[in-house]
This record gives C-alpha cells, structure tokens and sequence, in this order.
C-alpha cells in the first residue's frame, strides 16, 4: 500500500501557496467564497485538473496520491481542501466525455466544474441533445464555476428506478441562488443553482452509473458513486490534521491552564491527547487506503468482490469523517476557551469538519447496510 510520488509537485505548490491562503483566510467565511487571488494560485497550480487524464495533458493523479494532496490542502484551510477535492475530482469528466470536448474546456487553466447530485433535474429530448430544467443545492465552489454539472432523467419521470444522466452547462446557462449560509465551511461557497430550459448537446452528457469511459485508465473505470465518495472522505482527514497542527503549535507557546505551571505541552494529559489523536489519524487513514487501493483491484474483477469492496470503501469513508470529528474535538477541547475565539485555527476546524461529515457520502447509515450483509440479511438498499 505505498503511495506513489506524482502529488510530490503539488504539495510543494501547496506550501509556496500557504502563505496567501494565511493570508485571505479570515475573509473566507465572511464573504462565503474562496479569494479570487487563492482562486487563481490554485487553478494556475493545476489542483483543479487532478484527475484530467494524460492523453488530455493532465496529470491523473493516482487515488492515493489525490487522497495525498487533499489532505494537505485541507490542512491548510477546510474549504480549500474541499474545493480541491471537488474541482479536482470533476476533472475526471475527461474520461467520460468526447477529448475535444474537454480540450476545449481545459484550455483555460481556470476552468473548474461545479457538481451536484442532491436533486435531479428534468431533461426533454431536443435537436442533437436535451433540454434542461431544475435546480440543485449544494453547488461547491459555484461563484468560480466556468462549468455546471447537475444529475438529469429523461422525460420528467424521477422515479427511483430510473437512469440518471450527467448534464453539464455553461456559466452562461446558470442562475447561482444566495443560499449558503451555513456554521462551517462557509468559504465553499456551495449555494444552489438552476437551470431553465438550456439546452445540453448529447455529446455534453453521459450516464451517471455504468456509463463505458471514453479513457482506459483505472481511475475512470471505478464505479462511479465510489469516486465520489472519495473526493469527499479525504477531506475530514485533511481537517484534522490541520487542527492537530495548530494544537500542537499553541501548547508549544502557551502556558497551561490556571494553576498549572510550565507550557501546555509539558503536561502528560496533552502529551496523551496528541497521541491518542495521532493513532486515531493514522488507523482511519490506512483503512481508507486499504480500502481503495481493494476497490482498484476489484475494480476490472467484478462480481461480489467488486460488491464488497464499494461497502468496504463506504465503511471507510463514515469511519474517516467520524474519526476526524473526535480528533478536532478532543484538541479544541484540550486547548480550553481559546479554541472558541474566531481568531483561532480550531474554532474553524470545529464547524468545518461538523459540516464536511454531514456529507451523504459519510452517512453512518452505511453501517446498518454492512451490518444487514454480516447478518446474512440483503443489503436493504440498491445504492451504497
């Protein structure tokens, strides 16, 4: 299970871009958008084409080293990691849809693609494609989208049984509705958006499970519901290892609480918090890692292998973001009042990683699903 070295060059970006993101970061919540400068930094570092494939010039980062560059983003700042994961892992529409297509939007270095799957909108069939209406929330990083991508069926019928579509739009197609205030991860800017009546050219489509890749690659050969899970449970992680940072950073600069003597970090009880922390991180971590790198081998197997690797990745993924809640947790509550003052790393690691598991993706509900399975009952859902 060892990572490979392609996320090498973006964690080094990740640092020479540090100090901007320090420096915009208290306007991220107020404004509820990322800053157009740390915008820019990140679209000119390529986070936003992390899985564009090779074929196309992008750089098709390998899961685990996706999971690596995440992570550290994450670390520096909860909506950045998010946007990171989310933009990133939308470039993955480069091998799902036709290269001149995607050539096309990828000339421009800022392009980044808005995803949504909470709502399904409603697709008539039109001259060489469809027409589109409906409205999706949580459209992460819509004030910087060039493009829009919401869940469609054909016809108007939304039963639960039938197929949905990808339908992606033009920013000039979409209406962003001012509805993102939230606790955390304020800075994603994920308000909703609509369309109405836009028409969508068939080669602007795909199907949103079991649709045949246009690339070879394995990336875009694993399911898709399991890609996406993935761009979402890095995150947490990520966050949690930025709060483990700031903890340790204060309790090397701070004296202990009242009637204690010395630096935060010279009594036992915080020396076993970061410890425990530490072991909590890093067993969440490589049972994420197990998992995926089980996906990626059961990915061209198929079968009930494939089956339990996607519960297993889910698993996984619940378990990460559950974890990461009680590492913030426990060093915001170890670091005392401070930790509650807005000028604090942890008081915004506290709502951002309460909001980020909140996620369908990280729904504990996954658990009931293994548990029905090692039970000998079915799975209870057709979707996992």
């Amino acid at each position: 299970m060892r990572e490979d070295d392609s996320a090498a060059p973006f964690l080094e970006a990740l640092q020479d871009i540090q100090p901007l993101i320090a420096e915009h970061r208290a306007a991220f919540d107020r404004e509820r958008q990322l800053h157009e400068d740390v915008v820019k930094a990140l679209a000119d570092g390529g986070f936003f084409r992390l899985w564009l494939p090779a074929s196309l010039g992008g750089p098709e980062l390998s899961p685990l080293a996706f999971m690596s560059v995440v992570e550290r983003a994450a670390a520096l700042d909860g909506a950045v990691g998010w946007l990171v994961g989310n933009g990133g892992g939308m470039s993955r529409v480069g091998g799902y849809l036709p290269s001149a297509v995607v050539c096309r939007w990828f000339e421009d270095r800022r392009t980044f693609i808005v995803s949504a799957t909470g709502a399904v909108g409603t697709a008539m069939p039109a001259d060489g494609g469809v027409r589109v209406s409906g409205r999706w929330p949580f459209g992460s990083g819509a004030p910087h989208g060039t493009h829009f991508m919401g869940l469609v069926t054909m016809g108007g019928n939304q039963a639960p049984d039938q197929p949905r579509f990808c339908c992606y739009f033009e920013r000039k197609q979409v209406t962003i509705h001012d509805t993102w205030h939230v606790s955390g991860l304020r800075g994603t800017g994920s308000s909703d958006w609509e369309v109405d009546n836009a028409y969508v050219p068939a080669e602007w489509m795909h199907p949103f499970i079991d649709h045949k890749p246009a690339e070879g690659g394995l990336l875009y050969r694993i399911p898709a519901l399991s890609s996406f899970a993935w761009t979402i449970a890095v995150v947490p992680l990520g966050i949690a290892r930025g709060a483990m940072e700031s903890f340790a950073k204060l309790a090397g600069g701070n004296k202990g609480r009242l009637g204690t003597a010395g630096l935060m970090r010279d009594r036992e009880v915080v020396q076993a918090v970061i410890g425990r922390a530490e072991t909590l991180h890093n067993s969440a971590r490589a049972f994420l890692l197990e998992a995926m790198t089980e996906l990626m081998t059961a990915t061209d197997i198929g079968g009930h292998r494939l089956v339990d690797a996607r519960l297993r990745l889910r698993m996984a993924a619940a378990h990460a973001g559950e974890t990461a809640g009680r590492i913030v947790d426990s060093v915001a509550t170890e670091a005392g009042a401070g930790s509650i003052f807005e000028t604090s790393a942890l008081e915004r690691a506290v709502r951002d990683v309460q909001a980020a598991t909140k996620h369908v993706a990280l729904n504990p509900s996954i658990y009931v699903t293994a548990g029905r399975l090692e039970l000998g009952l079915d799975a209870g859902t057709a979707r996992f």
